[in-house]
């Protein structure tokens, strides 16, 4: 049995984990990360980074034909599903060896393998024992365990990544980011596409307008919907094709069927009750500092951490930010500085929203100007070979300042990012609109929405 004492241990080696390890080293702290499997995490190996890479092909594949015709001559494009995997493996498979290695580099103790608290100041690992003065806890989010008849024939997202082909007929489980966005993609590959939604429409959350008006477009390239029903069961033909029954008594013939149904918190196999650390399904509860409200010992950021707020990168990152200053402080006082959170799914076109949506205004008694328009036919969209298009946009009428912006259709992923500036630094939407933007450009579209 081996034992060792850090002044830091870190779980989870994603990008607030590997933050936060690097600046308490970088400060000469004894630090320790551990990860259980390949070293990276998931948004570089299994998430926003290489799933950027597929949504890209799929953009480009939809663009190009779009264009044909107009902007250039007819040609036929298409996916090579073999080809975009290896390049995706280029910026991939590099990682866990490069993260390792550069964590040794900077003075940290890596540890490969599942670790488990003992109490609350010490963790098992293999035969191992490691104690610390602090632990941070940064193990993102995990798929939500599927207890439906036949689960044992679900895909998961992260297998999803390493596919070498796609069949015919795919099926999501689940109407959220990981199903929209691969769904779209396997259509410009020319292959049949369901999406499975228990909620009226797919992605809950964004501005349901501009959602129904991405359905419609959707189905046109070949995406199928079935909400307001769940999965009730699957099982395998004697061909290897996979029938599944929906809760309404349909059934659909499948050749893949891939998790999306949803992430949760990844805490559940630390043992978390011998450290007295507190957790609900949203997480490992925290105080504004992201400290455990149970254990002082302990800080916890990201996917894996109850604060409240949506599960993306950003956040993370803001919140290793926040830990690295409070972590050895005698006593902690910096607290997250989130503004208003953008978020994007990067379907084709992308949907994005930032700030609050009508209906959120609207409980909390706004009086607000809505502005909902749908731009398919503006020139900025013309002039890409035509696609679907909209915003809404909810601006204060005693303020003037907007609290809400929400946006379907071309470069939608980046211009959010002005709308959210604006809305960080109280700017009005007279301000924005006196603003003189570059010609022509997606962003100057703004000051027509206004």
């Amino acid at each position: 049995m081996s034992e060792y004492h850090f002044d830091l241990i870190v779980l989870g080696t994603g990008p607030s984990g590997g933050t936060v390890a690097r600046q308490a080293a970088e400060d000469k702290r004894r630090v320790a990360i551990i990860e259980p499997h390949e070293f990276g995490g998931v948004c570089a190996l299994r998430g926003c980074n290489p799933k950027k890479v597929y949504t890209n092909a799929g953009e480009l594949i939809d663009r190009a034909r779009r264009a044909s015709g107009q902007l250039v001559g007819k040609s036929e494009v298409e996916v090579n599903w073999r080809q975009l995997q290896a390049f995706k493996s280029t910026f991939t498979d590099p990682i866990p060896q490069k993260s390792k290695l550069s964590f040794e580099d900077d003075g940290i103790a890596t540890f490969h393998g599942s670790a488990v608290f003992c109490d609350e100041a010490s963790l098992a690992l293999g035969d191992s024992t490691l104690t610390a003065d602090r632990i941070l806890i940064a193990t993102g989010a995990m798929p939500v365990p599927l207890t439906i008849q036949g689960h044992e024939f679900v895909t998961s997202s992260d297998a999803f990544f390493e596919l070498r082909l796609i069949p015919d007929r795919v099926l999501f489980i689940g109407g959220g980011y990981v199903s929209m966005e691969f769904a779209h993609v396997i259509a410009r590959c020319g292959k049949t596409v369901t999406v499975i939604e228990r909620n009226e429409r797919v992605l809950k959350g964004f501005d349901p307008n501009l959602v129904d008006l991405l359905c419609d477009y959707s189905q046109q390239q070949g995406c199928n919907f079935r909400t307001q029903c769940e999965v009730s069961a699957i099982e395998q033909k004697a061909n290897g094709c996979l029938r599944v029954t929906l809760s309404k008594g349909e059934m659909i013939d499948a050749d893949l069927v891939v998790h999306g149904a949803g992430r949760v918190p990844n805490v559940r196999d630390l043992k978390l009750e011998a450290a007295n650390v507190k957790y609900t399904h949203d997480g490992i509860t925290v105080d504004a500092f992201m400290r455990s409200t149970s254990n002082p010992k302990v800080y916890a950021t990201g996917d894996c951490a109850a604060s409240g707020m949506p599960r993306l990168t950003p956040v993370a990152n803001e919140e290793a930010r926040i830990v690295a200053k409070n972590l050895f402080a005698s006593q902690p006082e910096a607290t997250p500085d989130y503004g208003v959170v953008p978020k994007v799914v990067f379907t084709t076109p992308a949907i994005a929203s930032v700030g609050l949506t009508a209906k959120e205004a609207e409980d909390k008694g706004l009086n607000v100007d809505v502005r909902l328009k749908e731009t398919t036919s503006w020139g900025s969209v013309r002039k890409t070979g035509s696609v679907v298009a909209g915003y809404k946009l909810l601006i204060d009428n005693d303020t003037d300042e907007i609290v809400g912006a929400h946006l379907l259709g071309p470069a939608a992923e980046e211009t959010i990012n002005l709308f959210a500036l604006a809305m960080k630094h109280g700017l009005t939407a007279t301000n924005i609109k006196s603003t003189l933007f570059a010609f022509p450009t997606f962003a100057s579209d703004i000051r027509r929405m206004l």
